[in-house]
């Protein structure tokens, strides 16, 4: 059993979820080394949340909470490192859950809905018994979409992305939200507001943050939104990956 004493407890802790998951058979085989870019990044972040990034997950909860039908995307990694702490942040803002994965498998998506099933989350979109459509202009498996969920959102919550979804997302009109380590990703610079920040610390700090914003006026929730300049914060974010410490 792993010591918490161990000076990389919580991330081994991830990893092992990440394992356990693919040995489940609802992870890409090449989940594991998205999930290792990911470390790496947060590694030089210093594994803690940013003010640029708070500042970014205040913007999306006000957003979320002023949309008509937010939905919240997930995969096998989001499924596998954060599906009660997704589904605690869905209940408190109101939104919608739904699975949308790149390398889709009837296996893959009804082993990740019975997760869902087995949380009594019973209102999970993207199964394969849900109503999907076809997103015209991305060229790949995630362009299906439920008709209820990502296909007629007004804002959509997509961690650990891939960029050309989250363009035409934008481009289409919705409010196309990320949280991704990278600041430099087409992910990031394409999305309307991107939260520089690991999934797993995020997720709860939002869901603090809406219990806080559902008790203030629309009002309020507006004025934080338009004082976001996604561009100027991802320029913040990426000054704080400056490694300061001199190689010996």
């Amino acid at each position: 059993m792993l010591s918490k004493s161990h000076p990389r407890y919580e991330s081994l802790v991830l990893r092992d979820k990440i394992v356990k998951a693919s040995k489940a058979g609802y992870l890409a085989d090449s989940a594991m080394i998205a999930h290792g870019r990911g470390e790496a990044f947060d590694y030089l972040l210093g594994e803690k949340t940013t003010l640029p990034a708070k500042r970014a997950m205040y913007v999306t909860v006000a957003i979320m909470l002023l949309s008509k039908n937010p939905v919240i995307s997930v995969n096998g990694n989001t499924v596998a490192l954060a599906i009660d702490e997704i589904i605690e942040f869905a209940r408190e803002i109101d939104a919608k859950i739904e699975i949308n994965l790149f390398y889709r498998t009837d296996d893959r998506v009804n082993k990740i809905a019975k997760l869902f099933y087995d949380r009594d989350y019973p209102e999970i979109l993207g199964t394969n018994n849900d109503e999907m459509m076809h997103i015209n202009e991305i060229k790949n498996p995630r362009a299906s979409a439920s008709k209820n969920g990502i296909y007629s959102a007004d804002t959509v919550l997509v961690p650990l992305e891939d960029g050309d979804r989250a363009e035409i997302l934008s481009r289409s009109g919705k409010n196309t939200i990320t949280i991704d380590l990278n600041p430099l990703s087409r992910t990031s610079k394409m999305s309307d507001v991107s939260i520089v920040d690991n999934l797993v610390r995020a997720i709860p700090f939002m869901t603090k943050i809406a219990r806080d914003l559902k008790l203030q006026d629309e009002e309020l929730l507006r004025e934080i939104i338009e004082e976001f300049d996604n561009d100027i914060n991802l320029k913040e974010s990426l000054e704080l990956f400056k490694i300061k410490e001199e190689v010996k």
